[in-house]
């Protein structure tokens, strides 16, 4: 399996779009994407209906990981906060979240409970904390190939040369990724790889209606950004798309106007395999004595579904 530290090595800009479950996990994939990136705030819109203020738990994002994980083997970029409490609640978070199947562990330095990066009246812990909990994740992970990402939310709260300071200090403790969320411009943002390309990979995050305009990733590409996150792209399309079905079937009763804009049963069960798990299924019923087994190593990714 390539990994993100592989792909970040070929120099070209990694986009990861954002998913929640493994069911976006394996449609992005299908898609071709060669990155994922596991929101923290789309859990929290998903699985509680609630805003990205810190809710949602750490165990809660292991079992996502893990499910993703048993349905797909593309890179997985998690978003962990603020590693849900001090250095040593880091420590634990990255074993966590590594042994679940994380390929990158996201760690921001707001305090706690914290907040969507493009909401308003963040705070954070000091740069000499957060450098503290970067060496920690650092030491915890089992393997190198696991990246750490420091992410700063410093730009809202103390100014854009401050968040810079940070981030430069957050590589000299470790990261192998820098995160300075919600720069305001294509200035700021020019700013930020200026200042810091050449020390570490950097990240940059397009929320649509959020502080930082929209570019694409080949525009953020040309300005020295390494990986572009998408990441609750896919919850506001598909909220957008499910108000919209709701109001059509209160209206007419029935899914037939809405047809052209979803899938039938086969539809569905195609694109989720379930015709190459009935047929696994069947494989292990026929076994008898002196034949050879289905392996489970052997078997392709919709076969393991």
């Amino acid at each position: 399996m390539t990994t993100l530290k592989n792909h970040l090595s070929e120099g070209r800009t990694i986009v990861a779009p954002g998913v929640f479950d493994a069911l976006t996990a394996s449609i992005a994939t299908d898609a071709g994407f060669s990155a994922l990136y596991l929101s923290g705030a789309a859990i929290a819109y998903t699985r509680l209906g609630r805003p990205d203020i810190g809710l949602v738990s750490m165990t809660e994002v292991a079992d996502v990981i893990s499910l993703v994980r048993q349905r797909v083997e593309t890179p997985l970029i998690v978003d962990a906060d603020n590693g849900y409490g001090n250095a040593l609640n880091v420590q634990r978070t990255v074993k966590t979240f590594e042994r679940a199947g994380a390929s990158a562990i996201q760690l921001e330095d707001q305090t706690l409970p914290k907040r969507c990066g493009h909401l308003q009246d963040k705070s954070i812990v000091s740069a000499q904390e957060m450098a503290g909990k970067v060496k920690a994740a650092v030491d915890a992970r089992a393997s190198e190939e696991t990246l750490i990402i420091a992410r700063t939310d410093a730009v809202a709260i103390e100014g854009l040369q401050a968040a810079i300071d940070r981030a430069a200090l957050y590589a000299e403790a470790g990261a192998d990724i820098l995160f300075v969320e919600a720069p305001r411009s294509a200035e700021q943002l020019t700013a930020v790889s200026s200042a810091l390309a050449g020390r570490r990979p950097l990240l940059a995050n397009m929320v649509e209606g959020g502080n930082t305009p929209m570019f694409s990733a080949a525009e953020l590409g040309q300005m020295g950004y390494s990986i572009v996150i998408f990441p609750g792209g896919i919850v506001r399309a598909l909220a957008r798309t499910a108000q919209d079905y709701y109001a059509s079937l209160k209206e007419h009763g029935t899914n037939t106007p809405f047809a052209e804009r979803m899938f039938d049963f086969g539809m569905l069960n195609d694109l989720i395999g379930t015709p190459q798990m009935l047929d696994l299924g069947r494989r292990y019923e026929q076994f008898e004595a002196g034949s050879q087994a289905p392996s489970a190593k052997g078997t392709t990714k919709d076969d393991a579904a």
